[in-house]
């Protein structure tokens, strides 16, 4: 069974990242101390190889937004098919939120201008990291609706990891290779997490919760909705 989250746990997980994100922006634009320590940081941390290349295309469009169509794909045929109320929603939230990356990410590049690692060619606009954003909101929206699905735990878990993985790898890889500075990257956390919490937030308030019961569909409601019956309790 998917956590529950409550209210002031939502807002709060939305407003430390908002917050977040507004100082790393200020001090990146300011040119802060917060600037300064991520350099160093990166100079320790950058090593470029095929192996950390190959982690940072995990946020590629080509890659991540693939898995998301077939994540979204398959939630609304499942939620369709067992006839959830407004099995549409979800899915579309996932897609909405895809939508608001670019839509995001790339008024920040242009306004920021923040310039690369030495490891990449001169240019400026890397402020916040697309490629983690994408594989944020990708993958963790993927998750978000497909975990309520499988009745066994262990699968849930398991998606929840794989998750967790593929967006790690990617951040991992992103400033390894010195396609971002940490600073990029984090930010981008920030904004996908608040991304996220939206989709979760749809998921929560549309009937079921995203989880449907073998046997419990809109005709079984109909019929049984006036008619109480022993069968009948908490659920």
């Amino acid at each position: 069974m998917p956590v529950s989250v409550p209210p002031r746990a939502l807002s709060a997980l939305v407003g430390l990242p908002v917050l977040l994100f507004a100082l790393i922006t200020w001090q990146v634009v300011a040119d802060g101390p917060l600037v300064g320590v991520d350099e160093r940081l990166s100079g320790a941390l950058v090593h470029p190889d095929r192996f950390s290349e190959l982690l940072s295309d995990l946020g590629n469009v080509q890659v991540a937004v693939p898995v998301l169509v077939v994540a979204l794909a398959y939630a609304a045929w499942h939620g369709r098919v067992r006839g959830v109320d407004l099995w549409w929603l979800p899915p579309l939230a996932g897609a909405l939120a895809m939508v608001l990356v670019p839509a995001l990410v790339a008024p920040l590049k242009e306004w920021t201008d923040r310039p690369g690692t030495p490891a990449v060619p001169p240019a400026t606009g890397y402020y916040p990291s697309g490629h983690t954003a994408t594989a944020v909101v990708a993958y963790g929206t993927a998750t978000l609706l497909l975990v309520p699905l499988p009745r066994s735990p262990a699968v849930r878990r398991a998606l929840v990891v794989l998750c967790a993985v593929l967006v790690l790898g990617t951040s991992y890889g992103l400033v390894r290779r010195g396609y971002h500075w940490p600073l990029d990257v984090v930010a981008s956390w920030c904004l996908g997490v608040v991304l996220l919490a939206g989709v979760r937030l749809v998921v929560r308030r549309t009937p079921g919760g995203g989880r449907t019961s073998p046997g419990v569909s809109r005709s079984t409601r109909r019929s049984s909705s006036g008619t109480p019956s022993s069968r009948n309790g908490p659920s």
